[in-house]
């Protein structure tokens, strides 16, 4: 914390928005972006159990998939949700994962047949496609569901209320607490996937910024999901970016060398000393080249480009309208609310 790791990320958005027509995602588990994203002209949808701003997980285009049949990414992330909501440490079970397969490819006919907003289905009718079988799995299934069907999360169980085709858009997720937080980061990323796969038939590219990336890949099903997804991702014309302040727990996922084989960059901030080891050995760093990452300044560290190491120091000009909106540091955040009250008292 502290290094410039959202800094980073906000001057890379502002250079695209400035210099390209391409489209930026944004998932803000912390509320950092927004200020920014206004600026810019951009749209921030709030995802919380108090926001009217809706987001149907279910969404699905008919060019979801590059396979003849668009369902077959769409039930692996419906069985990523599943596994995220049921908190299972072992993950799903095989006839888990069946009757909710068989729940999805019933619940799409309708829309398939005739593709229209109000065919799409959404979480209830899931559920309702599971209690149908009359099986105890899917039963077991569709009990986990009610919570986010007719419980105090059905927040998710609502047709798309929001339009994602501004340039620029942050879903802000804060307000969904700790234990929505993996759900709704899946869920916007599924977004996300729809969004690219869009852009392809125009040929525009998407950029995805998502912070605390490594929580997505702490559930075998959920890991196995975001690595496919981000291979599909490069292919299909979109850049993601993870960030993490959590190297360690990023690393033990069986699914990183899959992520890492796919990504071009690495940008390495000051790193904490256990995390300093790890990443030695893992990205093959000189104990001279790890001296860029300790204790280093905000904004100094290393950049990964194939099979380059680069030391960088980005020292940005403090005194700039764009440094106020890129600074997350809380006494500087704090110092400019206070500003913009005054200047909102005198008129």
């Amino acid at each position: 914390p502290g290094s410039g790791k959202s800094m980073s990320c906000k001057r890379e958005i502002t250079f695209i928005m400035l210099m390209t027509q391409d489209n930026v995602i944004i998932c803000d588990p912390e509320d950092e972006y927004s200020p920014l994203v206004k600026r810019l002209g951009g749209q921030v949808i709030r995802l919380s159990p108090s926001s009217t701003d809706y987001v149907n997980p279910l969404d699905i285009n008919l060019n979801y998939s590059e396979e003849e049949n668009p369902l077959a990414l769409k039930s692996d992330f419906v069985l990523s949700f599943c596994e995220l909501i049921m908190g299972s440490k072992t993950g799903l079970e095989a006839i888990e994962k069946t009757v909710i397969d068989r729940a999805v490819q019933m619940i799409y006919q309708p829309y398939f047949a005739a593709p229209r907003p109000e065919n799409m289905p959404i979480l209830g009718d899931l559920m309702n496609a599971l209690l149908s079988q009359h099986i105890p799995e899917a039963d077991r299934v569709a009990q986990a569901l009610d919570l986010y069907v007719n419980g105090s999360l059905n927040f998710f169980n609502h047709r798309t209320t929001v339009d994602i085709s501004n340039r620029l858009v942050c879903f802000d997720i804060k307000g969904l607490g700790k234990n929505l937080k993996k759900p709704g980061m899946l869920i916007v990323q599924d977004a996300v996937w729809n969004t690219v796969t869009i852009n392809r038939a125009i040929g525009r590219s998407t950029w995805y910024f998502v912070d605390e990336f490594h929580l997505l890949l702490k559930e075998e099903q959920t890991a196995a999901y975001s690595a496919e997804i981000w291979k599909r991702f490069r292919k299909w014309g979109g850049i993601p970016t993870g960030a993490t302040q959590n190297p360690k727990d990023l690393l033990s996922s069986p699914e990183i060398e899959n992520i890492l084989e796919n990504s071009d960059f690495i940008y390495m901030l000051n790193q904490a000393a256990g995390d300093r080891k790890i990443l030695a050995e893992r990205l093959n760093i000189s104990s001279e080249q790890l001296a860029y990452v300790t204790n280093s300044e905000p904004g100094h560290g290393l950049l990964f480009f194939n099979n380059v190491i680069l030391p960088f120091a980005d020292d940005f000009p403090k005194d700039t309208e764009l440094y106020k909106l890129l600074t997350t540091k809380p006494s500087e955040v704090a110092h400019e609310t206070v500003d913009d009250e005054k200047e909102d008292q005198n008129g």
